[in-house]
């Protein structure tokens, strides 16, 4: 399963994209400023409701799991000493808040990508820095949207293609080997094919994008994401 967009009529859907690109924003703030178990609890419910708002559920965190092994193991590898006492208890309960934090991060992340498309994703940055770099910054988004799922398709391809060829009997390090360089190549190919779409259709640096307007279902969410950013300020004060 691939973390995207998926059209809805929730109220996260409905939410203007800055309005979440801030309360990521101002969620990613708290979390990194109320570092304690108890602030990381008050932190998970809104997480949660986050994701819910976008009509959204646990199924949508597989899209992780290549992450999650490292924020699994990561407390074990950080607690772990070469002598006595063997294993640091307080070194790996740090780590573990650390990889928790993540994880509630990229909860809310989930959220705004499911709920958010591609287009207005590009307008909200483009409308939020002026300029050029604006709108270079608005493509990059736009690109990485749309091409991260179709490159991660290509590795599936690429090893669905070398198990239907025995290849899975080869040692691990051939087989990382030859599913990195047809990744690459088919990368590469499809950069080649971009560039040339881009300059066939003329790319321009004011294209015509959805227009964006707060309404009243943005205010519940400017409220939250100013709440969360006066207690990280307040914390690091």
């Amino acid at each position: 399963m691939t973390l995207s967009y998926v059209p809805g009529d929730s109220v996260g859907h409905r939410l203007d994209p800055r309005s979440k690109l801030l309360v990521q924003v101002a969620f990613a703030a708290a979390a990194y400023a109320h570092t304690t178990p108890r602030g990381l609890a008050v932190l998970t419910p809104l997480a949660a409701a986050c994701l819910l708002a976008a009509d959204g559920g646990a199924r949508d965190l597989w899209a992780y799991r290549v992450a999650l092994p490292f924020l699994l193991v990561a407390p074990l590898v950080a607690g772990a000493t070469l002598g006595a006492p063997w294993f640091r208890v307080e070194r790996a309960a740090g780590t573990a808040l650390a990889s928790y934090r993540v994880l509630l991060i990229l909860v809310v992340a989930a959220a705004y990508v499911r709920s958010t498309p591609v287009r207005e994703s590009r307008a909200a940055v483009q409308r939020t820095i002026p300029g050029r770099p604006g709108v270079f910054l608005g493509a990059g988004v736009a690109l990485v949207f749309r091409f991260l799922p179709l490159l991660r398709r290509d590795l599936f391809a690429a090893r669905d293609a070398m198990r239907a060829r025995l290849g899975d009997e080869r040692p691990v390090r051939d087989r990382m080997r030859i599913v990195a360089v047809a990744g690459i190549d088919r990368a590469l190919s499809r950069a080649d094919r971009l560039g040339t779409a881009l300059v066939a259709r003329c790319f321009a640096w004011n294209p015509t994008l959805p227009r964006l307007a707060f309404r009243r279902v943005d205010a519940p969410a400017l409220a939250l994401a100013g709440c969360l950013l006066a207690a990280a300020v307040l914390r690091v004060a």
